[in-house]
């Protein structure tokens, strides 16, 4: 049965009146009747980027013209965005930049890895890792020959497949289907005891629950802008080079803005000092513009207090549901355990594409994931505890409904 302290919804409309986090939402444009729980595949428009926007297009872009570049500090943003990422997640300022996508950035470090395991030629990663990542890693396998090998194994079996052939340790920090979050220190430290690196893929954590890429002693590391940290659809990605490896990263994509002058013009690349090697192209200033707005409402909260409220919220939709929707065919792929858990809350259902069209219909946003999977993302700064029991009622609805139907 549910909690006593989680009896009736009023109840927690108390408990959003006295959230630490609670004004934070105002920073966000929620539609009215929406409850949205897909936070951790597009992030909403916080109200800033309207204005933050408007004065980029208007007094920089407009008035400033090309002069913007210099006058307006757009040449930094790359680099200022990437150093307040860094505070999210647990790593030093110069250790993080803001460019292109996710993917992009999973190739160069790759590569990069690679090139400091020259002896080396395995990748290991999950099989349920985000499937952009596993085809990174197979396309550059396949580039490179066929000489390196690309080996996919279960959750349970990745410790034991790190051997002395094993360049890079490649995984996603909390997974995208199920929630579970990896123990990041534990497996760093296992792939380094046997000579390999590693890579961490941050798009489902950075913004949601806490990091300490340095106390973890992370090698290599990338995510997206447009999830938790709000950067809106497409946003920049970001990428973290260890301090102690900069000297020897080797990036494949020498574009002009990873040169050590990029206004000099040479026809020799040479690369920039720092994590600044890690640019290739111009940066898409409206676009870097938009996440800023978005990285620096969740530099407002302490990470301490997203990680307790995500736990609560997730906490709390598992015993609803666990006492709604009994018997209607739900079946949990969560941890329970709180340090296996990242902020988000997965179920199977054999209908489940069908549910959660039902639920988007009655205001109820999260995604389905195929071939089964109802997904439910947590976002501290914005959902509130009336949404939980919400949503869950009208899961445990949409659930009794379809039961007495011809499709159930």
């Amino acid at each position: 049965m549910i909690h006593e302290k989680v009896t009736s919804r009023e109840a927690l409309a108390k408990q959003d009146a006295a959230d630490t986090l609670a004004a934070i939402r105002q920073h966000f444009y929620l539609p009215d009747g929406v409850i949205y729980l897909d936070g951790n595949s597009l992030g909403p428009l916080p109200w800033r980027t309207h204005l933050r926007l408007a004065a980029v297009l208007g007094g920089e872009w407009g008035d400033g013209l090309i002069r913007a570049w210099q006058s307006a500090g757009w040449l930094a943003l790359p680099q200022r965005i990437g150093d307040k990422i860094a505070r999210l997640i647990g790593a030093q300022p110069g250790e993080v930049i803001v460019a292109d996508s996710t993917s992009i950035n999973l190739f160069k470090v790759l590569c990069a890895a690679l090139t400091m395991r020259p002896g080396r030629r395995v990748i290991v990663t999950e099989r349920d890792n985000f499937p952009t990542d596993l085809y990174i890693a197979q396309g550059l396998v396949e580039f490179l020959g066929g000489a390196h090998q690309l080996r996919i194994v279960e959750r349970e079996a990745i410790a034991e497949a790190i051997d002395e052939d094993v360049a890079v340790l490649m995984l996603t920090h909390v997974c995208y289907r199920t929630g579970e979050m990896h123990d990041m220190a534990a497996l760093t430290a296992q792939a380094h005891a046997r000579g390999a690196l590693t890579i961490w893929d941050l798009a489902h954590s950075a913004g949601a629950v806490p990091l300490d890429l340095t106390g973890a002693q992370a090698d290599f590391a990338v995510g997206c802008g447009y999830k938790y940290l709000n950067g809106g659809p497409g946003a920049p990605a970001f990428l973290f080079v260890a301090r102690r490896h900069q000297a020897d990263f080797q990036q494949p994509l020498k574009g002009w803005m990873g040169h050590a002058q990029p206004f000099a013009f040479e026809a020799t690349y040479q690369p920039a000092d720092g994590i600044a090697r890690a640019l290739c192209g111009t940066p898409p200033i409206l676009a870097l513009t938009a996440l800023e707005c978005g990285v620096d409402i969740a530099l407002e909260a302490s990470m301490d207090e997203v990680r307790a409220k995500s736990l609560a919220l997730t906490d709390l939709f598992i015993a609803l549901v666990d006492d709604l929707c009994a018997g209607y065919g739900l079946r949990l792929l969560t941890p329970r355990d709180h340090h296996r858990r990242g902020s988000q809350v997965s179920y199977a259902h054999p209908h489940a594409a069908a549910v959660m069209q039902a639920l988007a219909a009655r205001g109820v946003i999260g995604d389905f994931r195929p071939p089964d999977i109802l997904r439910f993302g947590f976002a501290p700064l914005y959902v509130r505890y009336v949404d939980v029991w919400d949503a869950a009622h009208a899961l445990a609805d949409v659930l009794r409904e379809r039961s007495l139907g011809p499709t159930a």
